[in-house]
């Protein structure tokens, strides 16, 4: 197994932790297929009862290697792939990252989540498929891709679509990032617990207590989640499945969390923008996971090609100026034809297949 996936047995479980501190624990294409292949042996493995996932602590406890579960996926590598092999590995990535992400959310034995500090784009994708999901008060969970010129994919049209309130489009076109006690008010996360009762739960699970009774032992009532009183607001503002419409609805607004929240639209991608309200409301439609993913799979295909996720990547994470020039760079200039091409079936021999 890679050095960057820490796998076990003990106990009932297969315990799976993520470790790559430096990059909080960004997934790479090794670490994946690493991850799959621990899942598929366990599967029908009678001694392991259950599944956890949760990232490696470093040893001397610098508090800057443990800040996070999984900050998402390998952008260097999508990066790299963009400018240098015309996306081939950055859609292999997304080809086998995308069937973790479902065999996670088909496997047959409960899957337990700790999503203790950052928790964001590949993280939310591995995590939020688990029958078990436990925030704490370091969490920060985000799907920040509109950001960089990507969309909240890993699944994110499912899960976000399926929030109450327009709570999921809030959170693909602003990527606000919510803590623990906002994860659980929202559905994301099933549990709250203090970080460190952490390790007692873990614990307590490996050795055979039922995982829910464990979790509910430990946990705890969580503050007042300070986005709930805007609830209102967002099921207001972000009522349209356009851009356009949003946008508007926030202009006529004169109450502050409008504006801010207006000003940071703005900093978004236009066309990575419209493409993740199209696949919120696509995936409403769609019979299972499977044809969400396959969904993704074919935005994915062509909007890691598109010259917002290079420009964004560059401006966001490589030279940090945060002044991306997007193209197109306004929303008028985002067409359907623009969307319905990025939403295209592809051809069948380079569709998106479940394991």
């Amino acid at each position: 197994m890679s050095a960057e996936l820490l796998t076990r047995t003990e106990g009932a479980a297969g315990v799976l932790s993520l470790n790559r501190p430096r990059a909080i624990h960004a997934l790479t294409l090794e670490m994946v297929r690493a991850m799959t292949e621990a899942l598929l042996a366990w599967r029908d493995d009678p001694a392991v009862h259950l599944v956890l996932i949760d990232h490696a602590v470093d040893p001397g406890g610098a508090p800057k290697l443990s800040r996070g579960f999984c900050s998402g996926g390998d952008i260097t590598l999508l990066r790299h792939s963009a400018l240098e092999d015309g996306g081939e590995e950055g859609r292999r990535f997304f080809f086998e990252e995308y069937r973790l992400n479902h065999l996670l959310f088909t496997y047959p034995k409960p899957v337990i989540a700790f999503m203790d500090g950052i928790t964001m784009g590949g993280g939310v994708g591995i995590s939020q498929p688990a029958r078990l999901r436990v925030a704490t008060q370091n969490t920060r969970f985000a799907m920040p891709e509109s950001g960089i010129g990507l969309f909240p994919d890993v699944g994110g049209g499912w899960y976000l679509s399926r929030l109450q309130g327009r709570l999921g489009q809030y959170l693909a076109l602003t990527g606000a990032r919510l803590d623990g006690a906002e994860c659980l008010w929202a559905g994301l996360a099933t549990h709250y617990l203090p970080a460190a009762s952490l390790p007692d739960a873990k614990a307590r699970i490996i050795v055979g207590e039922a995982p829910a009774a464990v979790l509910q032992a430990l946990a705890i009532t969580p503050p007042a989640p300070a986005l709930a009183e805007h609830a209102p607001d967002i099921a207001r503002l972000f009522a349209s499945d356009t851009l356009e419409g949003i946008i508007a609805a926030l202009e006529q607004d004169c109450g502050a969390f409008a504006a801010q929240t207006l000003t940071t639209i703005g900093t978004k991608s236009p066309t990575t923008c419209k493409v993740s309200l199209r696949q919120l409301a696509q995936s409403l439609t769609l019979p299972d996971f499977a044809a969400n993913m396959a969904m993704e799979y074919r935005i994915g295909s062509r909007v890691l090609m598109l010259p917002d996720f290079v420009e964004g990547v560059r401006a966001v994470i490589v030279e940090k100026d945060n002044a991306p020039a997007w193209s197109p760079a306004t929303p008028e200039a985002v067409s359907e034809a623009m969307l319905d091409a990025i939403f295209a079936a592809l051809p069948a021999s380079q569709e998106w297949t479940p394991l």
